[in-house]
């Protein structure tokens, strides 16, 4: 942090006398004798001001707010489709038919704007900030499954990262992967224009507003939420800020996609994914999209998310452990340990508060 500059008023020097000193008058009794000032009272320099309060947050913070551009409501087509996506009557109500013939009306699983933001105990916008956006899988509201049962607001503070974290509602509740206005051109990149702002705000001084809009993101999808993913760095507009890729057992489709975008963005950015037998396949297809580009890959844990890594992690169990792979996949709490190897965000130890 930047400290306050102290500023002295400059001491006005006495002038050298040239006539002769006359000789000390006697004071006279009606006359006061004033006492002479001491060296310390001239020369005392003011108070230093006090220094500016830490810029980290002392509290975390929480928020669930109605977002503009959020994913949903959406009106528009599937993609590469002549079909609406709100397909359903009933009355004047509207609806989705999703591909297993479920029907979900809009007000009740397509109404939801809100997003979830969250800033640790400790964020420090002064400090390089990370973006994660964090996208749900299947029948998942964000209260429920996102904050509670999947944890991501702790695994997040425990990741030990200067993490600002942003979580759109998709389908509410909805076995349902539509990725809505993501589907969109350009839609993505609007959407981190809002969360910038509405980051600022949470937070609760304009002076972090530049550091949220020049933050670099990771997305980070499970289950269901690779859909919007894939669109978002297909047809996102924002993929100059998009830092990395964590899949939790997400892939389940559109895996040229994630090649493409990866192929094309690797000196910038890692991509991680983490896998149960549920999306084996999917990720042995993807495997094979990027070793016919000659793009390397593990199979492990990296020791760091770096630009450039690829790293494939499973099958770690079964289908039965997809459930909960958000908190528990190679290891407990797997998002707080990846996002603890992305470099540049760790905290500043040592550091005097100024």
């Amino acid at each position: 942090m930047k400290r306050r500059a102290l500023l002295l008023g400059a001491l006005l020097m006495p002038t050298v006398a040239h006539a002769q000193p006359k000789k000390p008058r006697t004071p006279s009794k009606r006359q006061a004798t004033k006492p002479a000032a001491k060296p310390e009272q001239v020369h005392a320099a003011k108070p230093a001001a006090p220094p500016p309060p830490s810029a980290a947050l002392k509290e975390a913070k929480t928020q669930l707010v109605a977002f503009d551009s959020s994913p949903f409501p959406y009106r528009g087509f599937i993609p590469d489709t002549t079909k609406p996506f709100l397909d359903a009557r009933d009355g004047k109500r509207r609806g989705h038919t999703t591909g297993r013939g479920d029907v979900y009306w809009e007000e009740v699983a397509y109404s939801d704007r809100r997003s979830l933001l969250y800033l640790p105990q400790g964020f420090d916008p002064t400090r390089p900030v990370l973006i994660v956006l964090f996208l749900h899988g299947q029948g998942a509201t964000l209260e429920r499954d996102v904050m509670v049962r999947q944890a991501v607001p702790r695994q997040i503070a425990e990741s030990g990262q200067n993490i600002a974290l942003v979580a759109p509602q998709l389908a509410l509740d909805a076995l349902d992967s539509s990725a809505g206005n993501f589907w969109r051109g350009g839609h993505f990149a609007k959407y981190l224009d809002e969360t910038a702002e509405r980051l600022m705000r949470l937070y609760g001084s304009r002076s972090a507003g530049r550091g949220f809009n020049l933050a670099p993101v990771v997305i980070a999808a499970y289950s269901g939420g690779y859909l919007s993913a894939a669109y978002a760095l297909q047809r996102g507009g924002a993929n100059h800020r998009v830092k990395g890729l964590i899949l939790l057992d997400a892939l389940y489709g559109d895996e040229d996609k994630f090649a493409s975008w990866f192929a094309a963005r690797r000196q910038q950015a890692f991509l991680l994914s983490a896998f149960t037998d549920s999306t084996r396949d999917e990720n042995a297809a993807l495997q094979g999209l990027l070793a016919k580009r000659r793009i390397s890959f593990g199979r492990t844990v990296p020791k760091a998310l770096t630009p450039g890594t690829a790293a494939f992690v499973g099958p770690t169990g079964g289908l039965d452990m997809h459930g909960d792979f958000v908190t528990r996949a190679w290891q407990a709490d797997p998002l707080q340990q990846a996002l603890s190897l992305i470099p540049g965000y760790a905290p500043v130890h040592g550091r005097k508060s100024a």
